[in-house]
């Protein structure tokens, strides 16, 4: 797979426009309504170990095209709710299975859960993520599953936050990566006792002993992405330096037969963040994944450096209206704390919109309390201007991780939340606003041979009406939970779309015109 060729870089130029509160004023935009989905009580709670992550795994675990959730529950169980929403209805609905469905009897502290399909027999499988050992759960369909007995796979008492996946080339299974927070059982802790990431890399039909990625600075957040477009996934990290404290910074591996750092002579510019979830897409056109990463205090959205080759990623100016430094509701204003991040077009304008969730980590004093989630709208101009509350997303509670998906497969994206002792929430996209219509759509499911059949780390290259975008197919990234299934694509007013897909194999399928307001299938 070849790096695209090098556009000059297209972000907007903001000067000329008008900032009004440090948000760009806008002439005309489609703000999205939400509204609430009833569902039965689901809260993250626990001491310590559980003031970080509360994530949240959202997949199809039954086969009737309709997305799942499960929810960690911390020192409470975890809960899958299965999507029991018929066609044709005007509301969502979820019915909860309890912990005996989940083969998690007795098995708590679950910090979070990313779905894949690990033994390529096309059933979504699921990495539980816990503040104790880590468990692989085979799906058996039909949203049963069981533990994995035949992989080999051992996890010490770890604190994991953060998990990606991708195939490494030539491997029938998955490359995994568990991202450690606190180093429990350090006498000298917390503070500067981070542990290592531990990195699983198969042996033929079994993993051996972890690699461990050291140093480690407390990663939060864990993301397999093919920047630079070689065929080759690297890992990034993005780590807290709450614990870290000093010396520590974000990371990115080179995934060689022996993982190594990139260093600053490579272009890698260190950056010390309270580093909380990752999101990645290329947002400005030139086949490049840009960066958003949750932090205390500013969230920095960084476009990927087109005139570089090495790992470069900028900072945007504030005038783009993306750090989401204080509450915009509330009536706090001390510094916003960021967990999960999403990239999506929830108004299907065909632009790619922002959605965070927020919430205090517990009594940080110096942070706010009242902390709504974040919906920033893009805007033709390429800057970002906030809706939450108008779109009726702007909870207080404190949110960890979340889900920005297509629940019903209506063609417009949805909102899932966890929150830290409160209710998870979820919120209903409508179609119908004020008299318009939001935009056309297109959702795209990929499936590909065995055992891979999910096609991570295949590139989707979109062009509507001449203006061309990439999707890169990855599991990991956000706050301690991640989504497998549709790819949502927004159309604007455009009918069709031009699509084809760059396979993890190497192969590049044909360009297809394909219809909008639809749902299909791509395979090799």
């Amino acid at each position: 797979m070849q790096r695209p060729e090098r556009p000059v870089l297209i972000a907007a130029l903001l000067a000329g426009h008008a900032i009004v509160s440090g948000q760009v004023a806008l002439a005309d935009q489609t703000i999205p309504r939400f509204t609430p989905v009833p569902l039965a009580e689901h809260v993250y709670d626990g001491g310590w170990e559980h003031y970080v992550g509360g994530g949240l795994a959202v997949f199809d675990c039954n086969g009737d095209h309709l997305p799942d959730l499960f929810a960690a529950g911390g020192e409470n169980p975890s809960q899958l709710f299965l999507n029991t929403t018929e066609p044709g209805d005007a509301g969502l609905s979820f019915a909860p299975q309890t912990p005996d469905d989940l083969a998690l009897t007795g098995v708590t502290g679950v910090t979070g859960a990313y779905p894949l399909d690990i033994d390529g027999d096309d059933i979504l499988d699921l990495a539980v993520l816990r503040a104790g050992p880590d468990v692989l759960l085979r799906g058996l369909g039909a949203c049963d599953f069981t533990p994995f007995d035949d992989l080999a796979f051992h996890s010490g008492d770890h604190w994991t936050t953060g998990f990606s996946a991708t195939w490494e080339a030539g491997n029938i299974l998955p490359t995994l990566a568990f991202g450690t927070y606190v180093d429990r059982a350090d006498p000298d802790g917390p503070f500067g006792t981070c542990d290592d990431t531990l990195l699983y890399r198969p042996d033929g039909q079994t993993y051996g002993p972890p690699q461990r990625l050291s140093p480690g600075y407390c990663a939060l957040s864990v993301l397999f992405s093919d920047w630079n477009r070689t065929g080759r996934a690297d890992l990034r990290l993005s780590n807290d330096r709450h614990y870290y404290v000093r010396g520590g910074q974000e990371q990115m591996w080179a995934m060689e037969a022996v993982p190594r750092l990139y260093s600053a002579e490579e272009g890698w510019r260190p950056y010390a963040l309270w580093g909380m979830g990752i999101a990645s897409r290329d947002m400005n056109g030139d086949g490049l994944q840009d960066v958003y990463l949750t932090s205390m205090g500013d969230q920095k959205f960084q476009l990927q450096s087109a005139a570089a080759d090495g790992p470069v990623w900028e900072d945007v100016t504030y005038g783009y209206g993306t750090t989401a430094h204080r509450p915009y509701t509330g009536g706090d204003g001390r510094p916003s704390t960021g967990w999960h991040a999403a990239f999506g077009d929830v108004n299907n304008d065909g632009r790619d919109d922002i959605f965070v969730t927020k919430g205090n980590v517990e009594q940080m004093p110096d942070a706010a309390q009242k902390d709504p989630n974040n919906l920033m709208l893009q805007q033709a101009d390429g800057t970002f201007s906030e809706v939450g509350e108008a779109a009726g997303i702007a909870s207080l509670h404190r949110g960890r991780g979340g889900a920005l998906v297509d629940l019903n497969r209506d063609g417009l994206l949805d909102i899932a939340v966890v929150n830290r002792r409160a209710p998870m929430e979820v919120w209903q996209n409508t179609r119908e606003i004020a008299g318009k219509t939001l935009g056309n759509w297109i959702l795209l499911q990929l499936r590909a041979p065995a055992p891979n059949t999910r096609a991570i780390g295949a590139f989707v290259e979109i062009d509507i009406a001449g203006r061309k975008i990439t999707r890169e197919i990855t599991i990991g990234g956000g706050h301690a939970g991640g989504d497998i299934g549709d790819i949502h694509i927004g159309l604007g007013d455009a009918e069709d779309a031009l699509i084809r897909v760059l396979w993890p194999d190497g192969t590049t399928g044909e360009w297809q015109r394909v219809k909008s307001n639809q749902r299909l299938t791509l395979s090799p």
